[in-house]
């Protein structure tokens, strides 16, 4: 991955769709603005999770073409995309042949089905899954407060539980009097009642085991089979990195990325990928470093490199391994610190962890805002816990929501929202934040939402109450409401910044990078190479900065 600012944007951020994008970025306004395009996974074919719920890596067609990823290629931008290693979509070609087919499927075991994983290791519950013993199950790092599991219905009628660590849904179809005439023992009136209290109960999101069978106590079990048997489900199902089918598929879909044109895969999840009872299945060592090495030498065969993505709290040291296996990582700490800094007019904090970065070689790719929140849980270690907590207050105080991980001790993961809003929408903190980022060490992604000053977008929860949180930051832009922002003030000073960034030699591979703090509130950062030179003087207190550089720009 070549130095220079990334675009971070969904196919349709931009536009509608990727050709629309294109456009956008051709516009006279953004000339220099961007070296490189992270483009997110909608733009394949999936489904939940805003595109991390991949059915297969083909392109969806309303959104992405050939021609455009070309056309994006030919304006000298390096692409990157996700390759979402830890799961699979339900409804993937994989995943359904398992429910067409149950035992007799060659994919039967490139999924985990919980109850052959845990089988010796803990108690069946009535439910049909594995409750597995303490001592085997790591109740940290969960992602849901229930269990990681989908209950799927096999053909033979078994109820069968798999791994799922992300998001799932599952849908119940209506029915009418005709489907429910023989579980009312062929009365048409019983059928017609039954049928308004069912799809009354399904409105309300319940599944049969839920519902008010008060008065139909009678046609309840054969109504509730009836309803089983047309359940359908969506959700990320975890894959099984011990079946050799899951590797053929990873080097398959490298081949296929590859052949989009992409340069650098974004690895999605994967320190979720090696599970074994009595650990914490979560960055398992050494086998987590081991499954990378592995990635990197498949995707090195392809022309390929990898960007690994992990979030653990600071203490935990993760970005320090990864620095060790001669890989970049994403500066999750960043963005909170920034903010700490802006709110509290304290360059302490930011000034120890330029020293970090520059002192351990550890390179990064840093941001602002992204397509998730505000990382709160990885802050946890390099800032006080109560400087962290009264964080989060001021940001859910500006409009922003809490996103919780859940285990033993449940705790804040991260803050939904724009960037712009966690700054309580205001120019200075977020042109300085801007420019302080420009100057970080690292490579810097840029999420179109902060370049054009959005602000979070409520109009998601009257679409849809249950939407989520995430959403408020994901506003896609009609391609002339997007140009028009181009005028703002705020969002010029920021194009300058980047182009100042991907044009000036100071910046250029090789580079050195100095971080002073000639104040308490102040943080000056240096880039040099050879005779050319970037500075930015920062002042949080007085929310103000200045950068100087050699003419060479």
């Amino acid at each position: 991955m070549r130095q220079g600012v990334i675009l971070n944007a969904y196919p349709d951020s931009l536009g509608g769709n990727l050709g629309e994008t294109a456009r956008f970025l051709s516009l006279p306004a953004l000339k220099d603005a961007f070296r490189g395009f992270y483009i997110l996974p909608t733009l394949f074919n999936t489904d939940l999770d805003r595109g991390f719920s991949v059915i297969s890596y083909d392109l969806c067609p309303s959104l992405a073409r050939k021609e455009d990823l070309a056309a994006l290629r030919n304006m000298g931008l390096e692409l990157m995309v996700d390759f979402i290693l830890n799961h699979l979509s339900v409804l993937s070609p994989q995943f359904q042949d398992i429910l067409r087919r149950g035992d007799a499927s060659p994919y039967r075991d490139f999924f985990i089905d919980w109850n052959r994983f845990w089988a010796g290791l803990g108690e069946m519950t009535e439910q049909g899954y594995i409750q597995p013993r303490p001592d085997q199950f790591s109740a940290r790092n969960l992602r849901k407060k229930t269990l990681p599991i989908l209950m799927v219905r096999l053909p033979d009628g078994r109820a069968a539980p798999y791994w799922n660590t992300f998001y799932q849904k599952v849908f119940y179809p209506r029915v009418d009097l005709f489907d429910l005439l023989e579980a009312a023992g062929g009365c048409y009136d019983t059928a017609r009642r039954l049928a308004e209290r069912v799809n009354g109960e399904l409105a309300l999101g319940h599944a049969p085991g839920e519902m008010d069978w008060t008065g139909f106590e009678d046609c309840r079990p054969a109504a509730s089979r009836l309803l089983e048997s047309r359940r359908r489900y969506m959700g990320q199902m975890d894959v099984n990195i011990q079946s050799p089918l899951v590797w053929q598929w990873y080097d398959q879909v490298m081949g296929q990325l590859a052949g989009y044109g992409a340069s650098t895969l974004r690895l999605d999840a994967y320190t979720r990928l090696h599970k074994a009872p009595g650990r914490v299945n979560f960055m398992n060592e050494p086998e987590t470093w081991q499954i990378l090495d592995k990635l990197k030498e498949m995707a090195a065969a392809h022309g390929l490199s990898v960007l690994p993505e992990i979030h653990a709290p600071y203490a935990a040291g993760a970005y320090r391994k990864l620095a060790a296996q001669g890989c970049m990582t994403y500066d999750y700490f960043l963005p909170g610190l920034l903010i700490d800094a802006l709110d509290m007019g304290d360059s302490a904090w930011l000034f120890a962890w330029a020293r970090e970065l520059i002192d351990g070689h550890i390179r990064v790719v840093n941001m602002l805002g992204c397509h998730d929140g505000i990382p709160m849980r990885d802050l946890r270690g390099l800032l006080p816990d109560a400087r962290i907590d009264a964080l989060a207050d001021r940001i859910e105080a500006r409009g922003g929501r809490r996103k919780m991980i859940y285990g033993d001790i449940p705790e804040v993961y991260q803050m939904d929202g724009t960037y712009y809003s966690a700054l309580g929408c205001d120019d200075a903190k977020m042109l300085l934040a801007r420019a302080v980022q420009l100057f970080m060490p690292g490579i810097p992604q840029v999420w179109y939402v902060d370049l054009l000053a959005g602000e979070n977008d409520l109009t998601v929860f009257d679409r849809d109450p249950g939407a989520d949180n995430r959403e408020m930051n994901r506003h896609a832009y009609a391609f002339d409401e997007a140009a028009a922002r181009l005028h703002m003030p705020l969002v010029a000073e920021q194009l300058r910044l980047l182009a100042l960034r991907n044009t000036h030699p100071a910046f250029e591979e090789g580079a050195a990078v100095l971080a002073e703090q000639p104040d308490a509130h102040s943080l000056r950062l240096t880039w040099r190479q050879g005779e050319a030179w970037a500075m930015l003087d920062a002042d949080f207190e007085a929310l103000r900065f200045d950068v100087r550089h050699s003419k060479e720009a």
